[in-house]
């Protein structure tokens, strides 16, 4: 992996890591999700724009199906991260679970269908960075623990769904050479026109509550939750998804950081011990 898609995807598991912080102490909802996301289309109006009509990028209708097809599978992946944090899991055990899932399912994808390899050192960083991650969620009989089990499932499915939408993603940017950042605005777009109605729905009032009582979490989520995803989708452009993915999950040591030093979650030796194994893993992946 080159220096430059290195630190973009550092700096990317930084931001994910911190507003994932604040979705969860935030209590989350849908309310607060589809806020968020709304800021976000707002924010990145301007830039997507000038990219269109002030640069040689050139959308094309493919392109819109590919925006639409993200913004079907993040929506569901929205949801059900929500639903993650509000089942009442611990930030540092189904954080790592979600994210541990979805780079293993997005190696094999893209080792089985797209023809990437991986050098010996690389695979070895991806193996230690799932297996400290796994490490990270406690004794491993915990995790069939009834009162375990709702969070468990959600984290599960969270993680099949990054899978699903970093392997599209990467077809998006790397194959149809859409503009990271149109991209990233489109799919926000489409996004909130799905988000709207179902918010409405499910909790009236949860925009103007969350506005009104989780300000700065709703920024927070707004400007880091995109602009760390942007940073991912311009690494991808340079370095492979089998590359890409796995070293995303720096974001862990960091949400083990937060989870153990400001919410006061226990085993805090063992969980840094495994992120620790995390970064000796992500710098398998920088070497190979």
């Amino acid at each position: 992996m080159s220096a430059l898609a290195l630190i973009l995807v550092v700096c990317a598991a930084m931001l994910h890591a911190c507003w994932n912080y604040l979705l969860k102490t935030s209590g989350g909802g849908i309310g607060l999700v589809t806020l968020a996301s709304g800021i976000s289309t707002v924010l990145l109006t301007a830039p997507a724009i000038y990219i269109i009509f002030g640069t040689s990028y050139t959308p094309k209708w493919s392109h819109f199906g590919m925006i639409l097809g993200s913004a079907i599978i993040h929506s569901f992946y929205s949801e059900m991260l929500d639903r993650m944090y509000r089942s009442g899991g611990d930030l540092s055990v189904v954080y790592p679970l979600a994210r541990a899932t979805g780079p293993l399912l997005t190696i094999i994808v893209a080792c089985t269908f797209f023809n990437e390899t991986m050098s010996a050192i690389a695979a070895g960083g991806a193996i230690l960075i799932g297996i400290s991650a796994l490490l990270l969620t406690g004794d491993p009989r915990k995790l069939r623990d009834p009162a375990a089990a709702k969070s468990i499932k959600f984290a599960l499915i969270t993680g099949a769904l990054i899978a699903c939408y970093t392997v599209w993603d990467k077809q998006a940017v790397a194959a149809f050479l859409i503009a990271p950042i149109v991209f990233d605005w489109g799919a926000n777009l489409l996004r909130v026109c799905m988000l709207l109605p179902y918010a409405a729905k499910r909790d009236p009032g949860g925009m103007k509550a969350a506005w009104q009582n989780q300000r700065r979490a709703v920024l927070g989520v707004a400007i880091m939750g995109p602009l760390g995803y942007i940073l991912v989708l311009y690494a991808m452009q340079m370095a492979p998804i089998s590359y890409v993915a796995p070293g995303r999950e720096l974001s862990i040591l960091f949400a083990a950081l937060l989870g153990t030093t400001l919410l006061g979650e226990k085993d805090r030796k063992r969980r840094l011990f495994a992120a620790c194994g995390m970064v000796v893993g992500f710098a398998g992946l920088a070497v190979g």
